[in-house]
């Protein structure tokens, strides 16, 4: 895999959390700026965030919004709460399967997250959507933070 593809060591995948990147969309089109995860870089070529996890032993990447409510981030880069291979929305209570993405719960049941294409090669995990960019690991430039009110269903 070309090493400007390369995210993250495979180890800095969590199981029980999410690892935030920021990607570039190669067609700007291609995103909606009302969805929670698009910032810009600094010359205002949009950006998007993913999230990386483990399900299964397995790593998998998803666009950081919740699919009830678009503005609303799943990650707010502290990781996203993730439990018995459910990734969680802090604000709606809504449970994603980690392994496909699935709603199996909450305001948004039977949506899909939308998936970014990784893969584990040696050591590391590398971008292998042809429809993006890797630019950094982190959030995406936001003006604001979206979706920043939270209600916490998850315990915490």
């Amino acid at each position: 895999m070309d090493a400007d593809r390369r995210i993250a060591a495979a180890e800095e995948v969590p199981e029980n959390s999410t690892l935030l990147v920021t990607l570039r969309p190669v067609d700007p089109e291609r995103v909606d700026d009302a969805e929670g995860d698009v910032g810009e870089s600094v010359d205002g070529t949009p950006e998007a965030e993913a999230i990386l996890t483990r399900a299964a032993g397995e790593v998998r990447a998803f666009r950081n919004y919740c699919q009830h409510w678009t503005d609303v981030r799943l990650d707010k880069d502290d990781g996203a709460f993730v439990r018995n291979g459910e990734v969680f929305c802090q604000k709606h209570g809504a449970t994603f399967e980690a392994d496909g993405g699935y709603c199996n719960f909450g305001p948004c049941e039977g949506a899909v997250l939308e998936s970014v294409d990784v893969a584990v090669e040696g050591d590391g995990v590398y971008l292998a959507d042809d429809a993006y960019e890797f630019v950094r690991l982190g959030h995406s430039n936001r003006d604001g933070d979206s979706g920043d009110s939270r209600i916490d269903f998850t315990g915490n």
